[in-house]
């Protein structure tokens, strides 16, 4: 199962839709908020998630979430 986690401190980048939008959209993908992802540098510079471990970095929450699609083969 493919798994998506976000960090709470980033939801200042107006993320927080995502979130649902992801569990509502792809039924087999865990998605997780935790309160700190140990990334601060990169959750300081801008909306960010951890795809199975893996960094995606965007400008803003819509382009995160067309990366998170991407990076989960959607």
């Amino acid at each position: 199962m493919d798994e998506v986690r976000f960090c709470e401190n980033n939801f200042q980048y107006d993320i927080e839709d995502i979130t649902g939008r992801i569990e509502k959209e792809f039924e087999d993908v865990k998605v997780e908020v935790e309160s700190c992802l140990g990334h601060c540098d990169i959750c300081a510079e801008g909306p960010f998630a951890l795809v199975n471990e893996e960094v995606i970095q965007a400008d803003n929450a819509e382009d995160l979430y067309e990366k998170i699609k991407d990076s989960l083969g959607f």
